[in-house]
């Protein structure tokens, strides 16, 4: 298996898969209501999806939210993520305010990780892993296939040329038609741990279909599973509580 990654005293990749929370915040006035909604559940990260802000497209706004975050928050871990339009995300922007939005939420030192989309302009990629490399900030490489399920050898492909960008996680979620989809990307999972990777792997199959993925995986080598604490931002995902409860009893049975 891919060398574990540890942030803030979390070691990604190694025990049970830790849990991550997206947090859904809209407006600036949601922002302790949701923190509130945290208190007593038991998870690992939280992944801010900035994308759901809607003064995302003021930096200053941006960064006073993180800060936010991060003085309530304390030593739990922040991956700041803009999902964009066509992989799920809520908005479209431009693609240079997409890198400079990632590079200015690195610099502010509130965030422990950040997710960058793989289909995205190789020399945006570069600047933002860069950036991130100078200021300590791990780096999750992601997609996220919305209308099927690569075939095992597709994925394993897909996985192997996101490694190649030097980044600290692979991240690959999937959208399956039946239940042999979900095998497929399992299947993926656990050949690509055991023979290819070299840094901890994120891997979902998504939807009601794909849900059981989000309890299993860690078992074929996914090290991170997203739960719901208030509002969902991606199809099959599992209340924090409950996938918690799962994970423990099963992992120890």
């Amino acid at each position: 298996m891919g060398n574990y990654v540890e942030v803030k005293n979390i070691k990604i990749g190694k025990d049970l898969p830790k849990i991550c929370v997206p947090l859904i915040i809209e407006e600036d006035s949601e922002v302790f209501g949701i923190l509130q909604q945290l208190q007593n559940k038991k998870f690992d990260l939280v992944e801010i999806r900035i994308d759901y802000y809607k003064n995302v497209e003021n930096i200053e706004s941006v960064k006073n939210l993180l800060k936010v975050l991060i003085e309530n928050l304390k030593n739990i871990p922040i991956i700041f993520t803009f999902r964009t339009f066509k992989e799920g995300g809520q908005k479209n922007i431009d693609i240079e305010y997409y890198k400079n939005l990632n590079i200015e939420a690195i610099k502010t030192g509130y965030i422990d990780l950040i997710d960058i989309e793989f289909l995205l302009n190789k020399d945006i990629i570069n600047n933002i892993i860069l950036e991130a490399r100078k200021n300590n900030v791990k780096i999750i490489i992601s997609n996220h296939n919305f209308n099927e399920t690569p075939k095992k050898e597709d994925i394993i492909k897909i996985l192997c040329e996101m490694q190649q960008l030097n980044v600290d996680l692979l991240k690959i979620a999937v959208m399956p038609k039946n239940k042999q989809d979900v095998l497929e990307l399992i299947c993926a999972t656990n050949e690509m741990i055991l023979n290819y990777a070299k840094v901890p792997l994120i891997t979902i199959s998504m939807g009601q279909i794909g849900s059981i993925s989000r309890v299993i995986g860690g078992m074929f080598g996914s090290a991170i599973t997203f739960a719901v604490a208030s509002k969902f931002s991606a199809p099959g995902q599992i209340e924090v509580t409950k996938l918690s409860k799962l994970i423990n009893e099963l992992y120890f049975l």
